[in-house]
């Protein structure tokens, strides 16, 4: 193997960039001298081993309208990274989920010569099917986290690991509800709920007074109730909070936290999320929840037309049927939410079942990830070194 390799690498959001950097430690572990080079955010650059060339926040972009306003800028990065790459050949490339930016950039690598990993599946399994004859010709191994994944990708005879999820090892040993709620000094009498409307700013615009609206509900039918908001950013507490000023502040008994949303989420008896991983990390608390989501109307037709599934949860998704509620777009209202949050907070049968599944989730989830994923990449680093 050559003493210092470099590694191609490429997260485009806030998870990725925890993946990437969970990775990078166990691939250092086991070749010391190993380089990267791409694009990553705080916690992979962190690491001391990492060049950022692009800021992975230009990548941080959801939606199909959102997308289609940054799309030049956005192509115009792939183009020299490609360009970069080429001239460049890492010794191995990983895209870390961005389907939509890696697998170009891995159709080319790949076609160069330079073997590539694509880290998270996209998700096929809910639309894009048509997909896999691409992921085919861009991906030399896939890595997934799920393990229903890894069998539409042995079928499609597509190499494929299946290495758990890191949130699982993260997680499992979480404080109680009980230790949670003295650390946030919440009396253990009370009842909690967890608002969390989402970490980006298109996500708060959407759904801010919808969270605010459904606190005002479910305080009509329970006057003490608390609840924990733990929000990323100053711009997302702001659009928040603009929207608790649209409301008569003395009716609703909220905390609003900056960050902190395992601890939220682990001191509550019920969670509201946006869909999103925040789900599974719910889940993997093993706390019921409501999911929801609203996103603007192009985005959402452009979307449903292609959904598979009559889930969009992760953790309804994983079950394979609804453990969890949902209420997405037009069904989104406070009524309907805080009806669904209330049924779950009186209904101890009901949680007590939800996190029966849940707790078996996270154990199949459990992989020791990181190692995992470090162990099915070294010998295609070995192999391009040779």
């Amino acid at each position: 193997m050559q003493s210092a390799p470099v590694i191609g690498i490429v997260a485009g959001e806030h998870s990725g960039d925890l993946l990437g950097a969970h990775l990078i430690k166990a691939l250092r572990e086991q070749v010391p001298g190993v380089r990267f080079v791409g694009i990553g955010g705080p916690k992979m650059a962190a690491t001391g081993v990492m060049e950022v060339l692009f800021p992975m926040e230009k990548l941080a972009v959801r939606g199909y309208v959102e997308v289609l306003r940054h799309y030049a800028e956005i192509t115009g990065i792939r183009r020299k990274l490609a360009a970069y790459f080429l001239k460049r050949p890492p010794a191995l490339f990983i895209g870390i989920d961005a389907p939509d930016f890696n697998l170009d950039l891995e159709l080319a690598l790949k076609a160069s010569g330079v073997p590539t990993v694509h880290y998270v599946s996209p998700s096929i399994w809910a639309w894009r099917a048509g997909r896999l004859p691409k992921i085919k010709r861009a991906v030399s191994r896939m890595l997934t986290l799920f393990p229903f994944e890894a069998q539409i990708y042995r079928q499609a005879q597509i190499p494929v690991d299946y290495v758990g999820h890191p949130l699982a090892d993260q997680l499992a040993n979480f404080p109680s509800l009980v230790a949670t709620r003295e650390q946030l000094r919440l009396p253990m009498g009370a009842k909690v709920i967890a608002l969390l409307p989402g970490s980006r700013v298109s996500e708060l615009e959407q759904m801010a007074d919808l969270f605010v609206a459904t606190a005002v509900e479910i305080t009509k039918s329970e006057p003490g109730m608390r609840f924990l908001v733990p929000l990323v950013s100053r711009e997302t507490k702001e659009i928040f909070e603009t929207a608790l000023y649209r409301r008569p502040m003395e009716e609703l008994n909220i905390n609003i936290l900056f960050g902190h949303a395992h601890d939220a989420m682990a001191a509550a008896d019920v969670v509201l999320a946006a869909s999103g991983t925040v789900t599974l990390e719910a889940a993997l608390l093993r706390r019921p929840m409501v999911i929801t989501y609203k996103m603007p109307r192009l985005s959402w037709w452009l979307m449903n037309r292609q959904r598979q599934l009559p889930y969009v949860g992760l953790p309804n998704i994983l079950a394979g049927e609804f453990v969890v509620p949902e209420f997405l777009q037009h069904d989104a209202t406070a009524e309907n939410l805080s009806q669904a949050v209330l049924n779950l907070l009186f209904d101890k049968t009901v949680r007590d079942r939800i996190e029966a599944r849940f707790t078996a989730m996270l154990e199949e989830l459990r992989q020791n990830t990181a190692d995992k994923a470090a162990h099915a990449i070294l010998p295609m680093l070995d192999g391009a070194a040779t």
